[in-house]
């Protein structure tokens, strides 16, 4: 298997992690709940440990939100959290697919918050932290990458806010 930009980062970081391949199917179009099945299945791992990868546009700013995949963002809290990065702004939505693609060098479904062409201001949710390993896209459909959350957070350079409701 040939290694994602997102793989790549992470070794080139030194950062301890594992890969996990599971099977795509390319009629599904909820990719989050096609991780949770896979890996709540197949590795005994719990919904809110598996995170997905939102990128949003905040008043022009691209930005990331990396929440667990049974919650939702806040897209009122994620501006707040980066408002910092994003010269105060309030107002956000999500960003286009072409916009997504374009910066991240990614496909929806395996947008990874790790490794991506530009790097965007990024909040993880607080709950990350709740547990001793998370998953994230691995840069591709039906990749996943797990690692501990302090080495995701250390790796993208994000925030910490409460941001999934």
């Amino acid at each position: 298997m040939a290694a994602t930009p997102a793989v790549r980062a992470l070794e080139r970081a030194g950062i301890d992690h594992a890969v996990h391949r599971y099977p795509h199917d390319p009629r599904s179009d909820s990719y989050g709940d096609e991780a949770v099945a896979a890996l709540g299945d197949g590795l005994g791992v719990h919904a809110d440990q598996i995170f997905k990868t939102l990128v949003i546009d905040i008043a022009g700013t691209l930005a990331v939100a990396v929440v667990p995949v049974p919650r939702r963002l806040s897209l009122k809290a994620a501006a707040a959290a980066l408002a910092e990065a994003t010269s105060g702004g309030t107002k956000a939505r999500m960003a286009d697919e072409k916009s997504v693609t374009r910066a991240t060098g990614y496909v929806l479904g395996g947008v990874s918050p790790i490794g991506q062409r530009t790097l965007l201001p990024t909040v993880v949710d607080r709950t990350a932290l709740d547990w001793p390993e998370v998953f994230c896209s691995a840069g591709r459909r039906g990749l996943e990458v797990s690692l501990a959350p302090a080495d995701l957070i250390s790796v993208i350079g994000a925030v910490v806010a409460d941001v999934a409701t």
